[in-house]
């Protein structure tokens, strides 16, 4: 079969640039490699086409004869050797991290960073309300100190893996490329440990107990998160991990809790509900007195002003809404039914339809306005 013009496959012009040629080439791997295509023949053949291109194409001296003599320059073809070597670090870094979401060059080194711990805290409604410093208390990995967190006994030192002579890495051919793994038996480290420590059995790291101040801003709720930045795990030359604070609410039986917005029931005799009263209601923030006017029925709701909860963010405080129900006493002794006996005469037979005039869905309504 009639090979195709080295050109014409990374579609460019004869005049092009190195770099032109490199990011078209680039976007064609991306496209045919056979991991984003498997079990694709056609793919394949395009991958190996546009990688047979490139190779002539990026080299002056190759391009230079590919020019003169076309492809008779290269009888027998120039085969698909070590990546590395055809395209250069920087291509093959970019193209691989393209695949497997590596994010640049392969040979670029990071800072080792320790994970990332979780810890369970509990505060009350209340404390939720005006925000609070807590001291808590958790088991962290450090690490150890006698081996100075090498995992080895004091006065030794760790041996080279002889399974991937100390790279951490084991390279492997498959097809017509080549893939790097850690190393199994060193797990990546690149070391042995023969003489392990015996304060900390060679993991180089304990777990210590900590103490740590905790600030909860006001107004926070169940679930939301809080992050100490480094005091997760802490590992020797490394980064240290953050910590994540986990809040949990809990339930308090006199208030529910709607955003920054708290729901109470405030309770009132038939006297007061009939007659008006003064009474206290309790809040987050402590007692406050209520001036119920007299006439005041049964789901009737009373907003108090900046009585709920903080906004977490912008610190504005939310609305207590007072819920009244009248309370029907169970029991009543000889003088108080003689008093409600003659009141019942008083008041007479109620009008029913004239009653429900304003349903009690209507009613109930007015808690949420």
């Amino acid at each position: 079969m009639t090979k195709r013009d080295y050109y014409e496959i990374l579609s460019v012009a004869r005049t092009a640039s190195g770099d032109e040629i490199k990011k078209s080439y680039r976007k064609l791997a991306v496209t045919y490699h056979p991991d984003k295509n498997p079990n694709n023949p056609e793919a394949e053949e395009k991958f190996k086409e546009a990688t047979e291109a490139y190779q002539v194409l990026s080299n002056a001296e190759n391009r230079a004869k590919y020019d003169r003599f076309g492809h008779s320059a290269f009888q027998g073809g120039q085969g698909f050797g070590d990546f590395s070597s055809i395209f250069g670090d920087d291509l093959f870094g970019d193209i691989f991290g393209a695949f497997f979401g590596m994010g640049g060059a392969g040979n670029q080194s990071r800072t080792p960073s320790g994970r990332d711990l979780q810890y369970r805290m509990e505060i009350t409604l209340a404390e939720s309300a005006t925000g609070i410093t807590k001291t808590i208390k958790l088991r962290r990995p450090v690490p150890c100190e006698p081996c100075t967190g090498s995992g080895c006994r004091p006065g030794s030192n760790p041996e080279r893996c002889k399974h991937c002579s100390g790279h951490g890495q084991i390279t492997a051919q498959e097809g017509f490329f080549r893939i790097s793994r850690p190393c199994p038996v060193c797990r990546g480290n690149g070391v042995m440990i023969s003489d392990p420590c015996p304060s900390c059995g060679g993991a180089g790291q304990i777990q210590k107990d900590s103490e740590l101040l905790v600030k909860v801003p006001a107004g926070i709720d169940t679930g939301q998160k809080l992050k100490l930045r480094g005091e997760g795990e802490v590992i020797t030359d490394g980064i240290p991990g953050d910590l994540y604070v986990e809040l949990h609410v809990k339930a308090d039986k006199r208030f529910k809790r709607q955003g920054t917005e708290i729901i109470t029931e405030l309770p009132l005799s038939y006297s007061q509900a009939v007659l008006g009263a003064e009474v206290e209601v309790p809040t987050l923030y402590g007692k406050i007195k209520v001036k119920i006017p007299t006439g005041t029925a049964t789901v009737k709701v009373f907003r108090l002003k900046g009585q709920g909860l903080p906004d977490v963010q912008t610190g504005i405080k939310g609305d207590q809404h007072a819920r009244v129900y009248v309370i029907v006493p169970k029991k009543v002794n000889d003088k108080h039914r003689q008093l409600l006996e003659e009141l019942g005469k008083i008041e007479g037979i109620p009008n029913v339809e004239e009653h429900n005039d304003r349903s009690f869905f209507d009613k109930v309504k007015e808690f949420f306005d």
